[in-house]
């Protein structure tokens, strides 16, 4: 683990190097990614460094210890060495964790997709209770969402609706919503008071930039329509909404929140590139799965991951046998109990798988 903090270290000392050489400031690509890089190594770099120093003052207190020290400034020296030796392995443990391979995808905005799925109306809704649950999440993360495409139903919920949240680290906590959210609750339509199971699921995709994936021209299908929904002048007027089918996967998008076209179709491109590249992910994963399968965040979004029961006011994840009886808070957006255990879990996880292979 030492070696490979070391060489952390060293490729941090030659990243502030390069990056204030004149040829690689004049290039912008260049200089963007290699501070991209720096920024992602510097908080294991401090940690090492802080680790380094709590080693060297252990060191020189054991030193100490060697000379002929009276009494009291003995049981002064034996005390700073209790303090320190805790924060070391604190610091051994951090370190572990932050030498896991970092999902490349994690610094990315997010594109999710939430469709009312068994359960008719009632399943709709609760899309629409998800919906506000992330977005009051994403308001309390300082994160910005913009809808690029919705299927709202008469009585306040979505048939679906794609949203991107904008934001720093947003795929890193959104990621781990990916699959079937189940809700047990009395419908509003259900005059006879019986509790109803309804689900939802739910797709989250990082954001693609056109370097990462490359769609051609050729390869998709543009038709434009007349936009329909509920008010405004457009509706029905224009030839505003759009649909791009990627003729090599059969991934179709659709678009039509903007009253411009070039909007639309600029918002479907975002949406499509991102289905392409998580298609090839999907596939890529299933083949490590057959292999061996991580206990969260594997991205099957047939996977049950979560029941909401309302007369209980409980909310149970089964990925990680978490339950809580906070349904009326975490409705609200606050979720960070619940990914906070996710994140912890998966970070465990992959620990064991990087130990298992450096045995």
């Amino acid at each position: 683990m030492f070696d490979r903090l070391q060489s952390v270290e060293d490729r941090y000392d030659r990243l502030n190097e390069l990056l204030s050489d004149p040829e690689i400031v004049n290039d912008t690509n260049k200089l963007r990614t290699l501070s991209k890089e720096q920024s992602d190594l510097q908080p294991t770099v401090d940690a090492y460094r802080e680790y380094k120093s709590l080693k060297e003052q252990l060191a020189d207190a054991k030193a100490m210890l060697d000379d002929k020290l009276d009494a009291e400034m003995r049981d002064m020296v034996k005390e700073e060495m209790n303090e320190i030796e805790p924060q070391i392995e604190a610091m051994e443990e951090k370190l572990r964790i932050l030498l896991i391979p970092k999902d490349p995808n994690d610094d990315k905005n997010v594109i999710m997709e939430i469709r009312g799925a068994a359960g008719g109306e009632e399943a709709a809704l609760f899309a629409g209770n998800l919906f506000r649950m992330y977005s009051r999440y994403a308001d309390a993360q300082g994160w910005k969402i913009d809808i690029m495409d919705a299927s709202p139903t008469g009585i306040g919920g979505y048939k679906e609706v794609i949203f991107m949240i904008n934001g720093t680290g947003a795929y890193s906590k959104m990621k781990y919503e990916n699959g079937a959210h189940r809700v047990q609750r009395v419908p509003e339509t259900e005059s006879g008071g019986r509790i109803h199971t309804s689900t939802a699921t739910v797709a989250c995709l990082p954001e693609v930039e056109e370097v990462d994936v490359e769609i051609h021209d050729k390869d998709i299908r543009f038709d434009a329509y007349a936009s329909s929904g509920a008010g405004g002048q457009s509706v029905n007027t224009t030839m505003s909404a759009v649909r791009l089918t990627h003729l090599p996967t059969g991934i179709v998008v659709t678009c039509q929140d903007e009253k411009s076209q070039i909007k639309n179709k600029a918002k479907a491109m975002t949406v499509l590139r991102a289905r392409v590249a998580d298609k090839f992910r999907q596939e890529a994963q299933a083949e490590y799965d057959a292999v061996r399968k991580s206990a969260v965040g594997t991205g099957d979004r047939s996977e049950r991951i979560r029941t909401y029961n309302y007369p209980q006011n409980r909310v149970t994840d089964h990925r990680v046998g978490l339950t809580i009886q906070k349904l009326d808070q975490i409705m609200e957006g606050k979720l960070d109990e619940v990914i906070e255990v996710l994140i912890m879990t998966d970070q465990a996880e992959r620990l064991e798988r990087m130990n298992d292979e450096n045995v």
